[in-house]
């Protein structure tokens, strides 16, 4: 049997034109894939993936040092080994480096374009810098205007450090005066600059308190959606929060797989796209086990937690010794804060009502369930 999965692709590797100071991918060299290992990539892929639909993920490093003649020949093997599937292009960026050149492409070809930025000028700037150690928010914000002005469809990405988390609104309310309906926030983890556990939560509860009496239908957090995805019952729709991973695979510039973009070590892959079969690293009994070992190696006490149905030990890479997330204090806050309100949509969805009646009754409370 096939197994479904996804498959992200580093053109550039690590490479980028920044140096952010809490960045955990190390460069080395300057490797870019060829068009060997490119072809090769969309051609098994396309035929391995079961679903209808093939998602192509491009990020690095700076997945724009690639060029857009690489990307032209990615649309074009893409055309020829199809066969019949849909084919979905996302690519993600720091933003400094479009044009208007990349702008019309990303528009021409209907690619979903990802920026990562850390809120306003003041919170970005600190840790998101050139090799210079210039602050990049200026050239930031002129890509994300590029965008809007070609009418490129695009989400943020946020990481979440110790200097934006104390201010979850002023993030929350740039991001959506910019122009972002879809924003993603990434905890740090492992860094001087790491969030405190708590005061992530706190962040998270706060854009929540604020998007569940404004913007439920109008703008999208996939913690909010996943959470709500656990509360019914169906798949999350992110690793992250679900019980077992390694269905999310990544592939480097020289064609070597690994079982996850967060664990690309020696010990970690599962094979070249140049010598093996994408379905066979799949099963191999390696990721399998890898995928296993969420669940398996959760900390006893995740068993008796009542926020576990949410949270399902998080990322694996987050783990401390004692098996418990470094997270842990502050998704316990979070999810115990949005309950009430996952069990209110829940019962609107149940009874095939709008999830934005939760406007309603956010600030006066909520009546009976039925």
């Amino acid at each position: 049997m096939q197994i479904p999965f996804n498959l992200m692709a580093k053109p550039a590797g690590a490479t980028c034109n920044l140096q952010c100071s809490y960045c955990y991918y190390l460069e080395n060299g300057t490797p870019y894939m060829d068009d060997t290992v490119l072809e090769a990539y969309i051609r098994n892929y396309i035929r391995e993936q079961p679903s209808q639909q093939v998602d192509f993920v491009w990020q690095g490093g700076e997945a724009t040092l690639q060029g857009i003649p690489f990307y032209k020949k990615a649309l074009q093997l893409q055309k020829q080994y199809r066969n019949g599937k849909v084919i979905t292009n996302s690519f993600q960026t720091n933003g400094t480096l479009l044009t208007d050149d990349w702008c019309r492409f990303f528009r021409d070809n209907n690619f979903l374009v990802g920026i990562s930025i850390d809120g306003p000028a003041e919170l970005h700037d600190p840790y998101r810098v050139n090799k210079g150690g210039k602050a990049t928010f200026k050239q930031v914000m002129r890509g994300l205007q590029l965008l809007l002005k070609y009418r490129v469809e695009f989400n943020t990405l946020t990481v979440v450090h110790d200097l934006n988390a104390k201010k979850p609104l002023e993030v929350y309310r740039f991001l959506k005066r910019e122009g972002s309906e879809y924003m993603q926030f990434i905890p740090l983890v492992g860094k001087k600059e790491a969030v405190d556990p708590q005061e992530f939560g706190r962040f998270m509860s706060s854009i929540f308190d604020e998007w569940v009496k404004r913007d439920v239908g109008r703008y999208f957090v996939p913690v909010f959606d996943a959470a709500l995805a656990n509360e019914v019952g169906v798949p999350a729709g992110s690793c992250v929060f679900n019980d077992y991973c390694g269905q999310s695979i990544v592939i480097e510039h020289n064609g070597d797989v690994f079982a996850c973009d967060h664990f690309v070590e020696p010990q970690y892959k599962v094979g070249n796209i140049l010598t093996g079969s994408l379905q066979e690293m799949m099963h191999s009994e390696k990721q399998q086990t890898f995928g296993l070992n969420k669940l398996r190696l959760l900390s006893a006490a995740c068993g008796n937690c009542d926020v576990y149905k949410y949270c399902r030990g998080e990322c694996p890479k987050n783990r401390q010794s004692d098996g418990l997330n470094y997270l842990c204090k502050g998704y316990r806050l979070f999810f115990r804060h949005i309950r009430p309100y996952l069990q209110f949509m829940a019962n609107e969805l149940a009874h095939h009502r709008s999830l934005a009646n939760v406007m309603r009754y956010a600030s006066t409370g909520f009546p009976p369930l039925n």
